[in-house]
C-alpha cells in the first residue's frame, strides 16, 4: 500500500474521530453521549495550546502533556500533524483537491509555488506567543530591580543560547543575532528601571482565535452541529454564531483560490510545527544529484505545503503530504534521514524588522486593549462567567475560546462573547439566560470538568452549593438578580405575577415578595344593591369574568378600618364575593367600594442570590426581562461584592 493511501486513511480516521468527539460532547450516560470519551484529546495534542498556556500561566495543565507526544514525533518525523491528524487540515486538503480537479498541470504547479506571504503565519505566532507571555515577561522585567543576579544569569543564558545556535549553524548570521540580542537586553534593562512591570506588560491567551484546533472545535460545535440538532435533541442557539461561521467558511472557501490557504499563510500552529520540523530527523528531499532532474516541476503538482521539494526544499513548509514521492517521473524524491542533495532552506523567511515589529506588537497589544479599564473600574456587569471560572485576568490568560463548555452545557446558556467584554474576551464563554431551556442548574458542574486549560476550574457539587466542607465559604455566586421596577408586572403595571419567586431554586428563596393592594384603574364604584354575596354596582363597565382569578378584592372603609372581600366572579355591573366572604353590615346600598388587585411585589436578597438566572429565564416579560442577573457580587471577584 502506498504511503499516500495510508495518509488518506489516517486523515479520514482522525477527522471522523474529531467529529464524533464533537457529537458526544453533551451530558448523558449513553454510549453516544459524554461517558468517558476523551473529547479534549485533539486540544491536548496541540503543542501551541500547551506552549501558550505555559507562557501565560507559568504552569502546565496535566492533560496537555499529550502535546509532548506531538512535539517528539514532529522532531522525529517532521510536520506530520498537519496532513495526517489535523481535522482542519484535512478539510482544507479536501476542498483544495476538489478545486484543483480539471486544471492543467501548469496551473497546478503555479498554485503550489512558494509565496513570500507564507511567512505571515510566523509573525502571527510571534504576536500571539508574546501576548501570552506577558506574565513571564513581567516577572523577567521585575528581576532588573528586584533580582539583578538572576537577571544577569538570564543574560548569560541568552548569549550562550545564541552562541550554541551559531555553532550548530541554525543562525545564518551570528553577528546580526548578537546585535539584536544586545539591543533587546538594553531595552529590557531601561524598561525595568523606569517602569513597574505590571503597568506595561500583561498576559492574555489569544492563540485560540487562530489556532486551528480550537477554531474548528468552536466552528463545528457552535455553527454546524446546531443546524442538525433539531432532528435529534432539539434546537440549540448560540449568539454570535454568524461571525464564527463566517470566519470558518471564509477559511475553507479560500482553498478554492489557493490550496490550503489557511495552512500556508495564517495557521500559527503550522508555524510552530514549521519551526520544530527544521530539527526533524526524517525529511523529504532529492535522492540523487540535481543533474538528473529535468526541472519538470511535477513534484509541485500536488504539493500541499508549497515547499518546492524538487528544488531547495523549505523544510518548515513541508506538511508531509507525501504526494511528491510519486509525482517525480525519475523517482528522485524520497523520505529519508539525510539532507536533500538539491539543498535545504531550514528556517522560514523572517526579517529582523518583521520579528521586532511582531514581538513589540504582541507585548503592547494587551496593555493597550486594557486601557479601556474593562478589568478595572470599567468592568462590564453584563459579562457573567460560568461557575468555577477564575478571576477575569487569570481567566483570560487560560481561556482557549474552544467552545467546549458551550457545547456541553445542558441548558444552552453558555455562549461565545461578542465585544461586551472587550476585544480581549471575544468568543470567550459568557452566560445568556434568555436563550436555552433554563438557567444554570444547581446540580450541574459539567462545564468546569471539560475545560482543557482550567480557565473554568473543576468544582464539585458540594463546592458549587456550599455544602459539606465548603459550607463556611457558601455557594458559588455567578452574580446577583435585580428587579427592574419599570418593567416588572406587579411594580409597573399592577398585574399579579410571582413567576420569579416561584422558580427561585435556592432555599431559603433569594426572591421574596411583599403584599400590596392597588385600586384598579376606574375601580371606584357606588353600590346600588346588596344581596348576600352579590353586589350590584351603579356602573356597568367592568370587564366580565376578569376578576375571578383570586387576586381581586372589593374594598371599603368600615368603622375607620379598611376591609376587603375576595371576588369570585363578576359581570359588567355585579361582583360576587367568594364563599364565606360575608360582607355583614359593612356593605350597604349607597356606600362606595373600590375594586383592588392584590400584588406580590418581588425583592431580591443579595445575601442569598447566587445568580443562577432561572428567574430571568422564566420571567414572562418578553424582550428585556423585568428581572436580570448581572455579575455584581460574583464569588470569583471579591472587589465586585455588593455586601460588606
Amino acid at each position: 500500500m502506498r504511503i499516500v493511501a495510508v495518509r488518506r486513511i489516517s486523515q479520514v480516521f482522525f477527522f471522523l474521530l474529531f467529529i464524533w468527539f464533537c457529537v458526544v460532547t453533551t451530558i448523558g450516560v449513553e454510549w453516544w453521549q459524554l461517558r468517558g470519551w476523551p473529547v479534549n484529546w485533539f486540544l491536548q495534542l496541540d503543542p501551541l495550546v500547551a506552549v501558550a498556556t505555559m507562557l501565560s500561566t507559568q504552569s502546565l495543565y496535566r492533560g496537555l502533556l499529550w502535546a509532548l507526544v506531538t512535539v517528539v514525533l514532529t522532531i522525529i518525523l517532521g510536520r506530520f500533524f498537519c496532513s495526517w491528524v489535523c481535522p482542519f487540515g484535512t478539510l482544507h486538503h479536501l476542498i483544495g483537491y476538489l478545486a484543483k480537479r480539471g486544471k492543467k498541470v501548469s496551473a497546478k504547479i503555479a498554485l503550489n509555488r512558494y509565496h513570500p506571504g507564507q511567512s505571515i503565519k510566523y509573525y502571527l505566532l510571534i504576536v500571539l506567543l508574546t501576548a501570552a507571555s506577558g506574565s513571564l515577561l513581567a516577572d523577567l522585567l521585575s528581576t532588573v530591580q528586584e533580582r539583578p543576579i538572576l537577571f544577569s544569569l538570564v543574560i548569560i543564558g541568552c548569549l550562550a543560547g545564541v552562541a550554541l545556535l551559531s555553532l550548530l549553524k541554525v543562525l545564518p548570521n551570528p553577528k546580526h543575532a548578537f546585535t539584536l540580542l544586545i539591543v533587546f537586553i538594553g531595552s529590557w534593562l531601561i524598561l525595568g528601571l523606569l517602569f513597574p512591570s505590571g503597568k506595561i506588560i500583561a498576559a492574555s491567551l489569544q492563540t485560540g482565535l487562530l489556532d486551528p484546533i480550537p477554531l474548528v472545535h468552536r466552528s463545528i460545535n457552535l455553527t454546524l452541529l446546531p443546524l442538525a440538532e433539531p432532528i435529534s435533541v432539539g434546537q440549540r442557539y448560540y449568539q454570535g454564531s454568524l461571525l464564527i461561521g463566517a470566519v470558518f467558511l471564509t477559511a475553507v472557501l479560500l482553498n478554492l483560490t489557493v490550496p490550503r490557504f489557511y495552512c500556508r499563510f495564517v495557521c500559527p500552529l503550522g508555524a510552530l510545527f514549521g519551526v520544530l520540523s527544521t530539527f526533524s530527523l526524517w525529511r523529504i528531499g532529492t535522492r540523487e544529484s540535481t543533474d538528473e532532474c529535468s526541472r519538470c516541476h511535477l513534484c509541485n503538482v500536488d504539493c500541499e505545503g508549497a515547499c518546492q521539494p524538487g528544488e531547495k526544499i523549505r523544510l518548515s513548509e513541508c506538511v508531509l503530504c507525501m504526494n511528491c514521492l510519486y509525482s517525480c517521473p525519475h523517482n528522485l524524491v524520497g523520505y529519508r534521514t539525510t539532507a536533500s542533495e538539491a539543498g535545504e532552506v531550514a528556517l522560514p523567511d523572517l526579517s529582523r524588522r518583521g520579528f521586532l515589529a511582531s514581538f513589540i506588537s504582541g507585548a503592547v497589544a494587551i496593555p493597550i486593549v486594557r486601557l479601556g479599564g474593562l478589568l478595572g473600574p470599567n468592568w462590564q456587569a453584563s459579562v457573567i462567567r460560568p461557575p468555577g471560572a477564575l478571576a477575569e485576568p487569570d481567566f483570560l490568560s487560560r481561556c482557549l475560546k474552544c467552545g467546549q463548555c458551550m457545547r456541553i452545557c445542558p441548558t444552552n446558556i453558555i455562549h461565545p462573547a461578542g465585544l461586551e467584554g472587550g476585544l480581549e474576551g471575544l468568543w470567550s464563554p459568557v452566560l445568556n439566560f434568555r436563550i436555552g431551556t433554563s438557567g444554570c442548574q444547581l446540580n450541574c458542574v459539567a462545564c468546569s470538568h471539560i475545560c482543557p486549560t482550567a480557565a473554568i476550574r473543576p468544582i464539585s457539587l458540594d463546592q458549587k452549593l456550599g455544602k459539606g466542607q465548603f459550607a463556611q465559604a457558601g455557594p458559588i455566586k455567578l452574580g446577583t438578580a435585580f428587579v427592574d421596577r419599570g418593567r416588572c408586572l406587579p411594580w409597573a403595571m399592577d398585574k399579579p405575577c410571582i413567576v420569579c419567586q416561584e422558580n427561585c431554586p435556592v432555599s431559603p428563596k433569594a426572591i421574596f415578595t411583599r403584599e400590596y393592594f392597588s385600586t384598579v384603574r376606574n375601580g371606584s364604584f357606588r353600590l346600588l344593591h346588596v344581596d348576600q354575596q352579590t353586589l350590584e354596582l351603579e356602573r356597568d363597565d367592568l370587564p366580565p369574568n376578569q376578576l375571578a382569578t383570586g387576586d381581586y378584592y372589593a374594598s371599603t372603609t368600615h368603622q375607620g378600618k379598611e376591609q376587603r372581600w375576595r371576588i369570585a366572579s363578576n359581570t359588567s355591573n355585579t361582583v360576587t364575593l367568594s364563599a364565606g366572604e360575608s360582607s355583614g353590615t359593612a356593605l350597604e346600598p349607597g356606600k362606595g367600594i373600590a375594586i383592588q388587585v392584590r400584588l406580590q411585589r418581588p425583592y431580591v436578597d443579595p445575601n442569598l442570590c447566587i445568580g443562577c438566572g432561572i428567574c430571568e429565564h422564566e420571567c414572562p416579560v418578553s424582550g428585556k426581562r423585568a428581572i436580570r442577573v448581572t455579575a455584581e457580587n460574583e464569588s470569583r471577584s471579591p472587589k465586585r461584592s455588593l455586601i460588606l
